[in-house]
């Protein structure tokens, strides 16, 4: 997301946020006054979940196979201009698909690809390029995340190009302790209004995406287009945040996702298009989004926890995942479309309830996601994935469980458990289309087993091929530490 430095330095933390718990849940859920940050929280789905995920539509691949994304948020916010993405590497890419992670959302910015009206910089477009590339080469799905953290540049940030904000000459304040009492500046609010709301902006950023997609349309590791991150509003006079995200999504972005995917249709007609809410959702608030005209379409929230950002620790009594789970489901399964969560993961990973969080969260997301990028993909400190060694930070290793990538046919349950490590997939195959269904599994000793009529084949990159006969029902067991060699046998 945002306010995050890449670094390979021990100790040194990526930090998300610099927030205080209570300014970030003040500022998404209590009533305001014109411009001022809420106080009260109210609005939010109560903990007590109903049963959620059962009717949310499966990712597929263009052979029909349901895919599961597992990965990280990749990112280089430190450069820019000549220096762009020098921060991202091959080693990268390397290290992701070495752990058994299949998925990588790759952040660009606009004021990168566009730094005046219509002057696209094609040394942009080639540095994207090779960071898909060296995806491609490591099997490795990417989401292209048009990127902005409050706005853009012109409040000292990433994202929107300075040229395209409009302020109305608002006040702007900057918050160096605590960011994301930015995004209730005046001046940032204006700027995204206009953004909405004028059309010369409106076409600026429908170009910019025609730019990008027009690119990458056929490149192999694009799997499709996050349209903007973590999108914010306008608070009208007494409203309250969660009634204002709720109008935001609903008059704002529903027309502006549409006019996106006409935009990105125009040169790439196949890949999916990820749709954010507001970051109101982390708090168990569903979206205000209606049905974005377009049949490949991606709901895709961010998952997270206000105290959790501030650095706390995992209260597991609070119901905040089960909450945040029923909220989160309610739009894909009105509207039937596929969920993959682009950003999640707790500040401090070594916290004394961090293990129980992994594992309850990496179930949850299971129920009723596709899949999920964690943030973020890095050495270093606070959000990092890996230490200055390259192993993971405390309890992120538990991110790193077998899956199943894409499966030749409809799954009926997949599930793994990290207590005893073992994983279960069940489903029908394919009476048509591919009959090969793909396991990821990370580095250690696994077992495959398989009923039915199908066959299992290893690799040496931590991946197994079930072939199955089509028409038929294939069980996979995978269990943990019984295998003879470093990567497991079948």
């Amino acid at each position: 997301m945002r306010g995050t430095v890449h670094t390979d330095e021990p100790e040194v933390p990526v930090l998300r946020t610099t927030v205080t718990a209570g300014a970030v849940v003040a500022a998404l859920l209590a009533p305001a006054a014109p411009h001022a940050r809420p106080t009260a929280r109210q609005d939010v789905a109560p903990a007590a979940a109903r049963p959620s995920g059962q009717d949310v539509p499966r990712l597929t691949d263009r052979y029909g196979r349901e895919l599961t994304l597992r990965g990280w948020n990749v990112e280089d916010k430190a450069h820019r201009g000549d220096e762009a993405l020098t921060a991202v590497t091959e080693a990268d890419f390397r290290e992701l698909r070495s752990h058994g992670f299949d998925f990588a959302r790759l952040l660009v910015f606009w004021d990168d690809l566009e730094p005046r009206p219509g002057h696209y910089r094609e040394d942009y477009l080639r540095r994207i390029g090779r960071v898909l590339d060296w995806a491609a080469r490591y099997d490795v799905r990417v989401v292209l995340d048009l990127h902005q953290d409050v706005f853009g540049p012109a409040f000292g940030h990433r994202g929107i190009p300075a040229w395209a904000t409009r302020t109305d000459a608002l006040p702007f304040t900057a918050h160096p302790d605590d960011w994301f009492a930015e995004y209730f500046e005046p001046a940032v609010q204006r700027a995204f209004t206009h953004l909405y709301e004028d059309q010369d902006l409106r076409r600026a950023q429908a170009r910019a995406w025609r730019v990008l997609a027009a690119r990458f349309a056929r490149h192999p590791a694009v799997l499709g287009y996050d349209l903007i991150n973590e999108p914010m509003g306008e608070l009208r006079p007494g409203e309250d945040l969660a009634g204002a995200a709720r109008r935001v999504e609903r008059d704002q972005l529903t027309p502006m996702y549409d006019r996106l995917a006409d935009s990105v249709r125009s040169a790439d007609p196949d890949a999916w298009l990820f749709v954010e809410p507001t970051p109101v959702v982390g708090e168990g608030v569903p979206t205000g989004l209606g049905r974005i005209d377009d049949p490949r379409v991606v709901y895709a929230p961010h998952f997270y926890n206000t105290a959790m950002e501030a650095g706390a620790d995992y209260d597991p009594a609070s119901g905040w995942i089960a909450a945040y789970e029923a909220a989160v489901t309610r739009y894909p399964e009105q509207y039937g479309v596929p969920v993959v969560i682009g950003e999640w993961g707790p500040l401090n990973s070594a916290l004394p309830n961090m293990n129980r969080f992994y594992r309850e969260a990496m179930a949850s997301l299971a129920r009723y996601s596709s899949g999920w990028a964690g943030y973020v993909w890095c050495r270093g400190g606070g959000y990092c994935a890996l230490d200055a060694t390259g192993n993971f930070r405390p309890n992120k290793e538990l991110t790193a469980e077998p899956y199943a990538e894409a499966v030749a046919g409809r799954v009926r349950s997949a599930a793994y458990d990290a207590l005893s490590g073992v994983y279960r997939l069940t489903y029908t195959t394919a009476r048509r289309g591919s009959r090969v269904t793909e396991l990821s599994l990370p580095p250690g000793r696994w077992r495959i087993t398989v009923r039915g009529k199908a066959t299992v084949r290893r690799d040496s990159a931590g991946r197994a091929r079930v072939t199955a006969v089509p028409g038929g029902r294939v069980s996979v067991t995978v269990v943990r530490g019984t295998a003879a060699d470093g990567r497991g046998g079948s």
